[in-house]
């Protein structure tokens, strides 16, 4: 009788475990979307939403038009909502590198370092190669530059962010199956990684036509490079899609279209995959204090978690979609000392481009017709208010009509304008250095001006420390409810997709 139970417990104890592991497939989603924008947090989220709102006709101050769906991001109607910590080992505001290994590897770092302990001494294999090893197929997508930082955690570790030839040498050596975006920074020296990519059997495609031939053309092993790569390798801002000159770009969410395709090809969908996505320029306008290529680019990046929600309802009980940010830049503010407990959102719609096309275009044409005029007697107080040619751009390209402007914008405006033109201005250093940043002072003082009369403020030109929200949909997405570190993204990506290793885990 004895014998006879515990056969019996036996039995009962292989069923059980069986009946485990098969719900813990069940469960284990097979296609995995990580949508990572750069930059953003809560503030760059709600200024895009009112920011639609105005743009369809809504106003930004009613909550009935604010909440109608339409005038929200997919992301922040996604089911789930959890909130992360984005601190690294050592400092409370992080960089891209930092923050983007412990998205990927599940461990703090200093900032600069990718995929290494904060000692330098220990490489981690990422969720990315994780997932690769389990046999998915694996595709990375970046608006900004395939070899920095945020791309890079992905499938590199370097003890410096700044060894970009080294980054892209392990880029070619993934063996991924799909990356695209921006181009590469340091392509050429001391590893030649057009000709080591083709070694390895990658094509690289860098026109519109042939990018998005993929879609119906799938191929294992490409790189998809932006036909145009409008500051430092990266794809253009959204908001500039629309000027002359660059029409045969793709947008973010088409980059991500084609990945998803490729993924999905050549036994993709039996595999699975793993896809990253960042929206690397939300950061770049931040850092600029440009509130409109900010929320272009927020808006561009919600279009390709789109595409992914649109993958889903084919694949509904097999899909997860985890969207957050890796920190907040540029301490972006819903609200002004100007303007009170009111917003002018109507105030944006003026802005035609970001800083970087207006830096490229009509500011060097400008300077080059005023300066050796002007700047002989770069001290007058009215050298931007006298220049019709300058009133001139401030309407048509932001939408600022000077007469509008109080006395303190006029001579912000006047002390930028000498800054630029000349070289020279009646502030002190550490004056110039809080109201210009890096930038270039006239353009970044236009748009906080412009800014702040539409009630958005900025404090630092750099990276704030504050939480930032994680959005989830579909499969296991539960886990991702909740209060918790950067690093324990990581952790629930390798258990919802059984992963049976222990992050971190060394190379």
């Amino acid at each position: 009788m004895k014998l006879v139970t515990t056969k019996l417990a036996i039995v009962v104890s292989a069923i059980t475990l069986s009946c485990s592991v098969s719900i813990a497939q069940a469960q284990s989603p097979k296609y995995v979307f990580f949508f990572l924008g750069d930059g953003m947090s809560a503030s760059q989220v709600q200024a895009a939403e009112a920011y639609l709102t105005t743009k369809n006709g809504g106003k930004a101050t009613e909550a009935a038009d604010l909440m109608k769906p339409e005038n929200r991001l997919n992301m922040s109607k996604m089911p789930v909502m959890g909130m992360q910590t984005t601190y690294d080992a050592h400092a409370l505001m992080t960089d891209s590198a930092s923050s983007a290994t412990a998205f990927a590897c599940g461990i703090k770092t200093l900032s600069g370092v990718i995929g290494m302990n904060d000692t330098k001494t220990i490489s981690y294999k990422s969720i990315a190669q994780l997932a690769k090893e389990k046999g998915k197929k694996v595709g990375v997508v970046s608006s900004v530059s395939l070899d920095h930082a945020t791309p890079a955690a992905y499938y590199a570790s370097v003890a410096s962010r700044s060894d970009m030839n080294g980054i892209a040498t392990q880029m070619a050596n993934s063996g991924y199956d799909f990356f695209g975006g921006g181009g590469l920074v340091k392509p050429t020296s001391p590893t030649n990684i057009w000709d080591l990519l083709a070694t390895n059997g990658y094509q690289v495609k860098n026109t519109k036509a042939d990018i998005l031939a993929l879609k119906s053309h799938p191929r294992d092993k490409v790189v998809a490079i932006n036909p145009m790569l409008q500051d430092s390798q990266a794809m253009p801002y959204a908001i500039d899609l629309d000027q002359p000159g660059y029409e045969n770009n793709l947008s973010l969410a088409e980059m991500t279209d084609v990945a998803v395709k490729v993924l999905s090809g050549n036994g993709g969908l039996h595999k699975g995959f793993f896809l990253m996505v960042e929206g690397g320029k939300i950061d770049w306008g931040c850092h600029a204090n440009d509130a409109m290529a900010t929320i272009g680019d927020t808006i561009d990046f919600d279009n390709s978690v789109k595409v992914a929600l649109d993958f889903a309802k084919r694949h509904p009980h097999e899909t997860l979609i985890v969207v957050t940010g890796d920190h907040e830049t540029g301490g972006m503010t819903i609200g002004h000392a100007t303007t009170g407990y009111t917003a002018y959102y109507d105030r944006l719609l003026g802005q035609q481009n970001s800083f970087q096309h207006f830096g490229m275009t009509h500011w060097p044409a400008h300077k080059a017709n005023w300066a050796a005029a002007t700047c002989p007697n770069w001290s007058n107080p009215d050298n931007l208010a006298n220049n019709s040619d300058m009133l001139n751009l401030l309407s048509s390209e932001f939408g600022l009509t000077y007469s509008d402007l109080n006395a303190y914008q006029k001579e912000k405006l006047e002390d930028a304008y000498d800054k630029s033109l000349c070289g020279s201005n009646g502030n002190g250093t550490d004056e110039n250095k809080l109201l210009y940043g890096g930038y270039e002072p006239i353009i970044v003082t236009i748009t906080h001006i412009l800014n702040e009369r539409a009630s958005i403020g900025w404090t630092s030109y750099s990276h704030t420390g504050v939480p930032v929200p994680v959005f989830a949909q579909g499969r296991e997405a539960r886990a991702f409810s909740g209060f918790y570190d950067n690093t324990d993204i990581a952790k629930k990506l390798a258990d919802v997709m059984d992963i049976h290793k222990k992050l971190p885990v060394v190379k």
